[in-house]
């Protein structure tokens, strides 16, 4: 696999199919594991993450659970290809650096990517379009038992599985859902919803997990505590808050077309006029503009547009993805010019087809 390929496809999780897709963008479960035999990686000196990623490359390609993964060494990568493969959510900002000997293996669909040699020796993940988190749970569940099965874990009877970052200690386990919320935006609702996740120890991040800014209305809510409860009952946690904002969100959104249905559709027909004619655009308004946009199509104020479509564009319009479609390294004046010219091609093919 090489990063280029990657420019020709999209993730799975962007279909904007499964259940709840309306709100819930994707689910996704992470596991971080160790290797008993080894220092974790930010101890580890060169020659053991080498001997590290060595080890669980192979481990990795040898279809683990049935599972084909495609395996892609970060040592050497350019920065601009790292860049992708995060806007991408396949790795973290953190495995981006330059260090050496670390590497991700990623399925064909991109719904399971494991990163070797970030903070800890391996962070798997699975995502889901829509709200699926048990089905989320259940392949990571078979990967980490076939990893398992070849390699020895740091374990410990009295903590669980041993971690480089105590607050991972335990399961190991990040249970989170990407959700879209623009009417509790609109209506400055969405604090209340913080406060509230905040009371019963779930976290709140943007659109790139911890330490990234809510971009387009996209929030990320996890679990914070991974020791002293099960996997099943950490899930079971976020699984039974998520109904309660998926139900105020909708209520929020009906009200807002009760009470002023055309000043909302006049805002997301100005949103999509603005994407579908602008010369030059910026990422931030970009992610503002596609929310309205993402908001009228779900509410049926906009009906020549798929969500697919939409969904895909909240991640091709980043930096790195725009260079690498367009094969070009752009300044960001140049990037806006070319964001604008590529959301103007793919909203003129989606109402009109492809010329």
């Amino acid at each position: 696999m090489d990063v280029e390929s990657l420019t020709q496809t999209s993730g799975e999780w962007l279909r904007g199919t499964g259940p709840e897709s309306d709100i819930v963008m994707s689910s996704r479960i992470r596991l971080a594991r160790n290797l008993a035999s080894f220092p974790f990686p930010n101890r580890a000196d060169d020659a053991a993450r080498a001997e590290v990623e060595l080890l669980l490359r192979g481990r990795l390609t040898d279809r683990p659970a049935g599972r084909r993964l495609n395996y892609l060494s970060l040592t050497g990568l350019e920065t601009l290809d790292r860049q992708f493969l995060v806007e991408r959510q396949l790795i973290s900002r953190e495995h981006s650096d330059e260090r050496t000997h670390r590497g991700v293996a990623v399925s064909d669909e991109e719904n399971v990517s494991v990163m070797v040699n970030e903070e800890d020796h391996l962070r798997m993940q699975v995502l889901r379009s829509g709200l699926a988190l048990d089905e989320c749970w259940q392949e990571i569940d078979r990967l980490d038992d076939a990893l398992e099965a070849d390699v020895t874990y740091a374990f410990s009877e009295q903590l669980g599985y041993l971690t480089a970052c105590p607050t991972n200690c335990g399961t190991g386990i990040r249970v989170s859902v990407l959700l879209h919320l623009p009417a509790l935006v609109i209506t400055k609702e969405i604090s209340k919803v913080f406060q509230a996740l905040q009371k019963i120890g779930l976290a709140v991040r943007g659109l790139y997990g911890e330490g990234s800014q809510a971009m387009g209305d996209f929030y990320q809510i996890s679990n914070q505590v991974t020791l002293g409860k099960s996997e099943e009952q950490l899930i079971a946690t976020v699984k039974d808050v998520i109904p309660n904002i998926l139900s105020y969100e909708r209520r929020v959104r009906q009200a807002l077309v009760k009470e002023n249905r055309q000043g909302l559709h006049d805002q997301v027909s100005r949103a999509y006029g603005i994407l579908r004619n602008a010369q030059t655009i910026s990422s931030e308004e970009t992610m503002h503009l596609l929310s309205s946009v993402r908001l009228g199509v779900n509410l049926g104020l906009i009906d020549d547009l798929e969500m697919q479509n939409v969904n895909e564009l909240f991640i091709q319009t980043q930096p790195a993805h725009l260079q690498k479609i367009r094969h070009q390294r752009l300044e960001s004046a140049e990037r806006n010019v070319m964001r604008a010219a590529f959301i103007r091609q793919r909203l003129t093919e989606e109402s009109t087809g492809p010329e």
